[in-house]
């Protein structure tokens, strides 16, 4: 089975530097605090404390194998993995912190927005792991509060049991023909980060914005919380049709030959960048630290490409051979800083037009 509909190596291209140039809160590049290798004395200190609880809004599923292989590379220390949606585990540390509870150690969030919080309410340490020191300035936050550990893209999907090739959509655009009416299974971004995201990158789109949005919303929308579940109805073929899946997991379903092809919509695909960094208060400040290293160490960021296909901006990652390189794919970005600004009027607009 074809794994992708089409790729766009004639369009214009937004690399992974330009990208996370955007999370940057200023024009200039500050020098954070030096890289920080993993030592005998951190491994000593961390297995001390015992654990680490890791807030994330990765797929479970891939988030428990990489606390799998930590724990096996780190005997005696056990992870508690904490997986939620992005804006749940923001209102959930939120809520947390403001009655000065402190039990998330290390937070990961598909919303990298929510990094840029953190760090401006003074709850992020600073800590640069050794391999994050490695890789280009401007795919890191440049005080060292945080890094991009992941990142994904929204991606319009089809059941190929159910749609034929030349029949699926190719645009956002095809989405609105009567036909898709009913058939269309999409994500909520008042739960997900991802789909927060893709959401403001597509009302920002030059031909998309609201006005589009609104129209889709009359296509007789099936929604769901998280943008894992919009691949999982489209493989069990509860709609034929997703909007907005992230691609990771579509491709994982791929890899288990679920009847799935992925389509690069030709207006842009939202590329959605994750973020990760250390608790200032975090109650495992050692075992924090050397999570934090694994997550961005090569072996931490091969296992999320190899197992989560997750795209990794370390550039020593081997990519898949058989998916399409981002650098051939032309997508949407957004501006961290900005989107917080538009979170309100995000979730308003949304409710009012698809009134959830």
């Amino acid at each position: 089975m074809p794994r992708f509909v089409r790729s766009f190596a004639a369009l214009p291209v937004i690399t992974a530097s330009m990208l996370f140039a955007s999370l940057m809160t200023g024009n200039a590049i500050a020098a954070g605090p030096a890289p920080s290798p993993v030592t005998p004395a951190l491994v000593s200190a961390a297995v001390k404390e015992g654990t680490v609880t890791f807030y994330t809004s990765i797929d479970l599923q891939v988030a428990q194998d990489l606390a799998t292989a930590f724990q096996n590379k780190y005997p005696g220390i056990t992870v508690q993995v904490e997986r939620s949606g992005a804006e749940r585990i923001y209102q959930r540390i939120t809520e947390e912190y403001g009655s000065n509870i402190h039990n998330v150690d290390v937070v990961d969030s598909s919303d990298a927005a929510n990094l840029v919080d953190y760090k401006q309410r003074n709850w992020l340490a600073a800590y640069v792991p050794a391999d994050v020191g490695k890789w280009p300035a401007r795919q890191r936050d440049p005080d060292g509060f945080f890094a991009a550990d992941r990142a994904t893209l929204s991606v319009i999907g089809y059941n190929t049991q159910l749609i034929q090739p030349a029949d699926a959509p190719k645009s956002y655009a095809d989405l609105l023909a009567p036909k898709w009416k009913g058939k269309i299974v999409k994500a909520h971004p008042a739960y997900s980060g991802n789909i927060m995201t893709a959401t403001y990158e597509i009302s920002k789109a030059p031909g998309l914005g609201w006005a589009y949005m609104q129209k889709l919303a009359q296509q007789g929308i099936m929604q769901v919380q998280s943008s894992t579940e919009p691949p999982k109805k489209l493989a069990l073929g509860e709609r034929p049709v997703m909007f907005d899946g992230n691609e990771y997991n579509a491709l994982m379903l791929i890899d288990t030959q679920a009847p799935i092809a992925i389509v690069y919509p030709t207006e842009g695909t939202p590329l959605v960048s994750g973020a990760a960094g250390l608790m200032k208060d975090a109650p495992h400040p050692n075992a924090a630290r050397l999570f934090d290293s694994y997550l961005f160490s090569a072996e931490g960021q091969q296992l999320l490409v190899t197992t989560g296909e997750l795209r990794s901006f370390n550039p020593g990652i081997t990519e898949p051979a058989n998916r399409v390189p981002l650098a051939k794919i032309k997508v949407f970005t957004a501006d961290p800083a900005e989107q917080i600004k538009a979170v309100d009027d995000i979730k308003q607009k949304y409710a009012e037009y698809f009134g959830t």
